[in-house]
């Protein structure tokens, strides 16, 4: 997708995602078969439902057949939320990350998995899980030092509402 139409994209879509309550993550244009594909990301502090993305993609879907941004060529339209294996890029995202485990590739080199206890403009605040029945430690880790960042899946981890009831 040409940077001119991922613009124009972004610039008739952001009102639309905004009045919604809901960041506009990723604009991404791809080929499936014939057709293209225009997958529309969008994201919140309280996560995204279901009926959110459908309603959202019925008036993305009205915008887009009264502009002229996608041209005259067939489309799939695809609003979704990001899913929780997507790069943590943006500082909300690492805000939305709060105790949450975390695999980091450093910018040194090498890797660290931590949960995020805290965040604030400058980097953040980790528990080190320990090893072989070693205590959690704590460790302060700045943006700057971060080269890559994602959401580790936990199946087995118990949510906060659990462990307090």
């Amino acid at each position: 997708m040409s940077t001119t139409q991922s613009d124009r994209l972004r610039g008739l879509l952001e009102p639309l995602v905004a009045a919604k309550g809901l960041d506009l993550e990723d604009v991404e244009m791809s080929k499936a078969g014939k057709r293209r594909m225009l997958r529309i990301i969008v994201d919140s502090d309280e996560g995204v439902e279901l009926d959110a993305c459908a309603e959202l993609s019925r008036e993305v879907s009205e915008k887009l057949d009264e502009s002229d941004v996608m041209g005259e060529e067939e489309y799939v339209l695809e609003v979704s939320s990001p899913g929780a294996d997507r790069p943590l890029t943006e500082h909300r995202h690492y805000v939305r990350a709060i105790d949450r485990l975390v695999k980091f590739q450093l910018a040194e080199g090498g890797e660290l998995i931590a949960r995020i206890l805290d965040v604030d403009d400058e980097g953040m605040d980790l528990e080190v899980p320990g090893v072989k029945g070693r205590k959690a430690t704590a460790r302060r880790i700045a943006f700057s030092d971060i080269a890559k960042a994602r959401v580790e899946i936990e199946f087995n981890r118990k949510d906060k509402k659990e462990e307090e009831a």
